[in-house]
């Protein structure tokens, strides 16, 4: 399949900005020098470098576990969850044995249409209890009240208050799910989860594992494939007045396969997670002849400023059996570089400096593709 005009300058944008150029062999050649050279070597200052072996593997698996552990104790409360009318809402009111004070519903006219709106000054009118407060409180309150102003004409009211129209209240569900719009926050709680269902559930397109959500000036990053996954309970929330749910497109859930393989390039993270094993196999595997068995390398960018780290790098010995287990069971994450190198290695980390500006490009080539 001939390549995109898209995705040959995103590959050389990759190959000038990392100043060296990819040869057939599936090595670098050509080093910086000068200023670019010594801001290499400090860069690799900031470099964590990692071993994959068996002890690393369980690490993250208990990492992964332990914050699993942590916030899956707390999760939603819709125990005590009752709604609060807002102005706009409509309710319908009526007294038992006394069907004066009840509207009847006409023919070809629904209950919404007959009911008491709440006003703009947050009140309702009804016979006998002008001007009653109602934005703000549960219908229980209301109909309470109710009771209370009607007593004063009718011994000991019995007093039935329902909504018919929930219009006060809402939220957003925008981006990449089957039907994005305005849905009513009602009597019945909303979740996160719930909002996302009854937008039709996720797109083809969507990014399953994040969606971001907004309350008012917080915005926060909600861990959707924990939830799915993993049953993480805390990644859901319970809807308010105004809040937005945005899902975003899934196009940075990928990862980008460098160096001595057969057919270096960019592989998708599907929603079932990506192993080391599996990169490797879609791009054709290493090159047998050429390929330094010991020289597979993953780089992970980090927050430089949050954590005093620019990258992780992950080395592999996928020299035996036990190591291709290994690579099984490492798993990537969106955005990782993984690169071959060709035998024989001599300096490794020559290496992890050619590739650290690499980081940085994986963004811009994200940019150009996206245009």
């Amino acid at each position: 399949m001939a390549l995109s005009c898209k995705t040959i300058i995103a590959s050389s944008l990759l190959l000038a900005m990392s100043g060296c150029t990819l040869v057939p062999g599936g090595h670098f050649e050509g080093i910086s020098s000068g200023q670019q050279t010594a801001n290499l070597e400090r860069d690799l200052e900031k470099v964590n470098i990692h071993i994959i072996d068996s002890q690393l593997v369980q690490e993250h698996k208990i990492k992964s576990a332990k914050e699993l552990d942590r916030s899956a104790r707390e999760g939603v409360d819709v125990s005590d969850y009752e709604y609060r009318l807002g102005v706009g809402d409509v309710i319908t009111i009526g007294v038992w044995d006394h069907p004066e004070l009840t509207i009847p519903a006409a023919v070809q006219r629904t209950a919404e249409f007959d009911g008491f709106r709440i006003q703009a000054d947050g009140t309702i009118t009804y016979a006998y209890a002008p001007k009653v407060p109602a934005a703000g409180k549960t219908v229980t309150e209301l109909r309470d009240e109710l009771a209370k102003r009607l007593s004063r004409v009718i011994e000991d009211p019995q007093v039935d208050v329902k909504v018919v129209g929930f219009k006060s209240q809402k939220a957003y569900v925008t981006g990449e799910v089957t039907k994005p719009g305005v849905y009513p926050i009602t009597e019945t709680p909303v979740t996160l989860i719930d909002a996302i269902n009854h937008a039709g559930g996720l797109s083809e397109s969507a990014d399953w594992e994040t969606v971001t959500f907004t309350r008012g000036d917080n915005t926060e990053v909600i861990q959707l494939d924990d939830f799915y996954a993993r049953g993480d309970i805390s990644q859901n929330r319970l809807l308010q007045h105004g809040d937005i749910i945005h899902v975003s497109r899934n196009d940075k859930r990928n990862v980008y396969v460098l160096g001595d393989v057969i057919k270096a390039g960019k592989v998708n993270v599907n929603r079932y997670g990506l192993s080391l094993a599996e990169a490797l196999t879609d791009v054709g595997g290493f090159n047998e002849r050429t390929a330094d068995a010991n020289g597979v390398f993953v780089l992970r960018k980090r927050d430089l400023q949050k954590d005093g780290v620019l990258a992780d790098v992950y080395q592999l010995h996928a020299n035996n059996v036990a190591s291709l287990v290994l690579a099984e069971q490492f798993e990537l994450q969106p955005q990782d570089i993984v690169y071959v190198t060709s035998a024989p290695l001599a300096r490794w980390n020559k290496v992890i400096s050619l590739l650290l500006p690499s980081l940085s490009t994986v963004d811009a080539i994200q940019d150009i593709e996206n245009q």
